[in-house]
């Protein structure tokens, strides 16, 4: 089994600024801007987040530069409440290009566990808005999970993919690269050793500091704090895209990465990581 932490949701270049810690503690991860919008693409306003239309969320949080009527890349799409959903479906992550790649040289496939995290902060509501909390901190932080059932190349012959797929953005005929690939979710969640009651897929709906990957003290949301075993020394293999020895610091019983700035999705096998399915059942099953 695999674990891969994988970057998603607004960043420095696709939207520009945190995805944000409601005030009642939810962690609401805003998905990018779609750059090729197809039949079947959402709005920000056609996408729910508890209730609340991220319409609302995105275009305050942005000055309105993200508008809610622009085109929302719903991926990795977890939240089965998020818009009106066809029979049958379930949830999906779609990736292309180099990360795919990476991906698939990595030999990621059925049974392996993503672990989403991305760029967060504390926002509230002023005068009917949302704003981020002047002076609040910048953390990476994980918000959701997808357990593959199996990963479906995306190519000429889309019959090929459930029909229940078809909202999704990478679902056309014109990929986003190649390859490019969809990754369907388990129906529920499996991990070696540990008796966890979870589907396959969803989202993580509060805030809680085990989600947390940034150190406490940084003020770099790069820098991570983590359990002194995903130091790579002595192993053949470590956390990819990270696996140079000098990005590692061991403090006390943790160790800090300076973590890759490039690359989107971060691979940990967890043969050579035995503890990490621990750590994940811990983050998983997180107040």
């Amino acid at each position: 089994m695999k674990i891969i932490l994988s970057r998603k949701g607004f960043d420095s270049a696709a939207g520009k600024v945190a995805s944000p810690i409601l005030s009642n503690g939810e962690i609401c991860s805003l998905p990018i801007p779609e750059s090729r919008p197809g039949k079947h693409s959402k709005q920000y306003r056609d996408i729910n987040h508890s209730g609340v239309s991220l319409g609302k969320i995105v275009s305050a949080l942005t000055n309105n530069r993200i508008k809610p009527s622009t085109f929302a890349h719903l991926d990795p799409d977890l939240d089965f409440n998020a818009i009106p959903r066809p029979q049958n479906w379930r949830p999906v992550f779609g990736q292309a290009n180099a990360a795919e790649r990476h991906l698939q040289n990595r030999k990621v496939g059925k049974g392996d566990l993503f672990l989403f995290f991305g760029w967060f902060r504390e926002a509230e509501i002023k005068n009917g808005k949302y704003r981020f909390v002047p002076g609040a901190p910048d953390a990476h932080i994980i918000f959701g999970w997808l357990q593959i059932e199996q990963r479906r190349p995306i190519d000429d012959n889309l019959s090929s993919l459930p029909e229940w797929a078809r909202g999704h953005p990478h679902y056309k005929n014109n990929p986003y690269g190649k390859p490019d690939s969809i990754y369907t979710s388990t129906n529920r969640l499996k991990l070696t050793g540990v008796d966890i009651d979870k589907p396959g897929a969803g989202l993580l709906q509060k805030y809680s500091p085990v989600l947390r990957l940034t150190a406490k003290d940084s003020s770099k949301r790069s820098i991570w704090e983590l359990p002194e075993w995903f130091h790579p020394e002595g192993k053949t293999t470590g956390l990819s895209y990270n696996e140079s020895h000098d990005r590692w610091l061991r403090k006390n019983k943790t160790v800090t990465l300076d973590s890759a700035k490039r690359g989107q999705e971060f691979v940990l096998d967890c043969d050579e990581y035995p503890e990490s399915i621990e750590w994940a059942a811990t983050i998983l099953t997180s107040p």
